[in-house]
């Protein structure tokens, strides 16, 4: 019996919960340390048209991360659903394959992307100013690309197969190492945004090493066999992963939406202020990933096991912890506004306004950011795809650019700010008056309860 099954047919349903939730959480936040580390180091060490040009370079990391989610949550999903079925022989092929795809895929990008550097930076809001320092970053990260896919991807899978453990271990190495790096590069060598970059993508590397310790585990379900191109397997995992493809794609647009707007509003100044805020919204935002990370590999494996009522459980205790998870951040940035902006090292008071004021209105957002991924994931988990992939559109597409466009108009620089919350508050209210007891209750009626 393997590490997950040992873990879910034997448990609680909420103490399987926080065994994959805690390390989960805590090794997506130390996953967005290592994007914020870049910023204090870059903000601190090189000043803030630096930390404006590597926050332009953001849409690197959400091109690789889209598709390594993509490939690896729709692989883990089948993963586990073959896991919960008990047919390892399926699952092992699935890892295989995935692992096979993100690799061929993120090296045709990574080359891609290195050979158009400076038409994508000018693509991410980058001007004149900003233009250099993005393209030595973009640069860099770009050529390490497949390294930083299989990360991701690799301990995707390491926590389907039961070891949240050793998934959050890998990560807190890399996000330390990173520190050291950081430090190194930028302050003793002075290689300024590059010596952030390279740290980035060497923390990386020792992560990576992590999580090839689950391999020689004895009960380690993750296995290598001759690759198999079924197109079944290849349209499956695409479907499955494509909710995650679109919310990480999504952060993408979200940097590029914010950006155009606020160099329009509020010029550089605009720029540097959310440079701040996003660097911090790069944390936030993936603690509620890896809500959906946690939930994602229990709710497919109860599906596959047919323990229907295992999965209600699961997304009500999901649904109390995103909640109390949202309030605490929302408490974090309205009273701790002023010290977050300061550990960026923010050089002008028109900055340092600018940036509080976003917090405190920014933050509202995370409110409603935990329903909609765990409802989102929920739908995907179960491969019922057609809702999951409509709630990702809506929050992170149709109506967040619907409101960058209106409430600026409106507001002014406070309507940007108020951008995100009005997406993510609109979906989740949806989400909770009509979805929740509709369309998942009458899904699960038709599957057995």
């Amino acid at each position: 019996m393997g590490l997950a099954e040992q873990k879910l047919l034997s448990q609680s349903v909420t103490k399987s919960f926080f065994q994959y939730f805690l390390p989960t959480l805590v090794g997506m936040m130390l996953m967005s340390v290592n994007i914020v580390i870049d910023g204090i180091f870059v903000g601190n060490g090189v000043g803030s048209v630096a930390l404006a040009s590597v926050n332009v370079a953001v849409p690197v990391w959400s091109i690789i991360i889209s598709i390594s989610l993509l490939i690896g949550i729709g692989g883990g999903t089948l993963y586990s659903m073959a896991m919960g079925a008990h047919d390892t022989e399926k699952a092992q092929r699935i890892f295989t394959l995935s692992l096979v795809l993100v690799t061929i895929v993120i090296t045709i990008i990574g080359i891609t992307g290195y050979l158009a550097a400076e038409p994508l930076a000018r693509l991410f809001g980058a001007n004149e100013e900003t233009l250099p320092y993005a393209m030595d970053y973009m640069e860099i990260i770009f050529l390490w690309a497949p390294v930083l896919a299989w990360e991701n991807c690799l301990s995707i899978f390491v926590r389907n197969d039961g070891g949240p453990n050793i998934a959050m271990a890998g990560l807190v190495v890399t996000a330390l190492l990173n520190i050291v790096l950081n430090y190194w590069m930028i302050f003793i060598l002075g290689m300024e945004v590059t010596g952030a970059a390279l740290a980035s993508v060497l923390a990386t590397v020792a992560g990576l090493l992590v999580y090839s310790i689950h391999f020689f585990k004895a009960n380690s379900g993750l296995k290598f066999m001759r690759p198999t191109w079924e197109k079944r397997d290849i349209v499956t995992i695409g479907k499955l992963g494509f909710p995650n493809f679109l919310a990480e794609a999504g952060t993408g647009i979200f940097v590029m939406g914010y950006n155009i707007a606020l160099s329009y509003y509020a010029g550089t100044t605009g720029l540097a202020a959310f440079s701040v805020i996003n660097y911090l919204h790069t944390f936030m935002f993936l603690a509620f990933i890896g809500m959906g990370s946690s939930i994602q590999p229990m709710i497919s494996f109860y599906f596959g096991a047919k323990k229907y009522e295992s999965i209600k459980d699961t997304v009500k205790v999901s649904e109390i912890t995103g909640l109390a998870l949202g309030i605490a951040f929302l408490a974090i940035g309205y009273f701790g506004a002023g010290y977050l902006v300061s550990i960026f090292g923010v050089e002008t008071e028109a900055i340092r306004q600018l940036a509080i004021k976003g917090i405190k209105l920014f933050f509202i957002g995370y409110l409603f950011m935990g329903i909609n991924f765990i409802y989102m994931t929920y739908y995907q988990s179960i491969a019922y795809i057609g809702p999951s992939i409509g709630i990702t559109l809506f929050r992170g597409f149709i109506l967040l650019i619907a409101a960058l466009i209106i409430l600026p108009a409106l507001f002014g620089t406070t309507g940007i700010w108020l951008a995100l919350p009005a997406a993510e508050g609109l979906v989740a209210i949806f989400l909770v008056l009509v979805a929740r007891k509709g369309i998942r209750q009458r899904h699960l009626q038709s599957q057995g309860y």
